[in-house]
């Protein structure tokens, strides 16, 4: 596996993230336009080991690996696109209103009409408990590494964390990776029927970096080989 980027503030693991989407019932509605904020999608933080830095605001845990360096998953023979994915994770102070959460959302979701790039959004409170506490919880694709960087940098997009995010909560971490999914225009937009509903669970790994080259390896490999075996239950993953 070779790390094309990494970037981080606090610590010296290399994160790994795995976003799938799960099939849900149609009571969990999960509509991309227009998003029905009273009716936020549910998201799952799994195992995330990222812990709180009180002098930071914003953290970026950032690693970016290449799909054509990893070792292949599977023997799929469909062609396959590259694609980046970038998740950010929120803890929202505990005296958040639904005013002020609406607010957020909203503003958080209209950053994807403010550039190019952007070709699948969600975002939504996170459902079930986790260590950290985090909140709330965003996930974009992007087409290109160029795209998120561009993304960072876009004046719409520092606006609203300034305005809209940043005073509602204690603490952010954005985790990135690059990965593949079929080339084809449903998969990589996240659109069809598949996709109107669900739930977004989010697995973040922290590896030592001398295990980088064998064991992350075979977990990724173990991981996309469970994945594989509920087909029925999960939309679409990306793993790196």
């Amino acid at each position: 596996m070779q790390i094309i980027h990494t970037q981080t503030t606090a610590s010296p693991l290399t994160n790994i993230f795995l976003n799938s989407t799960l099939a849900s019932s149609p009571k969990k509605p999960f509509n991309f336009s227009p998003f029905p904020f009273k009716k936020n999608p549910k998201w799952n933080a799994l195992g995330s080991i990222l812990k709180p830095n009180h002098e930071l605001r914003i953290k970026n845990r950032i690693v970016i690996c290449s799909a054509s360096e990893q070792r292949s998953f599977g023997n799929d023979p469909k062609r396959k696109r590259k694609v980046v994915e970038h998740v950010c994770l929120i803890k929202g102070k505990e005296d958040l209103s639904e005013e002020q959460e609406k607010d957020m959302l909203d503003y958080l979701y209209t950053t994807q009409y403010q550039m190019r790039g952007i070709l699948s959004i969600s975002l939504g409170r996170i459902s079930g408990g986790n260590d950290d506490k985090y909140s709330h919880a965003t996930y974009m694709r992007f087409q290109t590494k160029e795209d998120l960087s561009k993304f960072y940098e876009n004046q719409f997009y520092v606006g609203v964390l300034r305005d809209h995010v940043l005073p509602y909560c204690h603490e952010i971490i954005n985790a990135n990776f690059e990965s593949e999914v079929e080339d084809d225009i449903l998969p990589i937009f996240r659109k069809g029927e598949e996709f109107n509903y669900g739930v977004e669970l989010v697995l973040l790994i922290a590896f030592v970096k001398s295990s980088l080259d064998g064991p992350a390896e075979d977990a990724l490999l173990a991981l996309s080989k469970l994945i594989m075996e509920f087909p029925s239950l999960i939309v679409q993953a990306t793993l790196g």
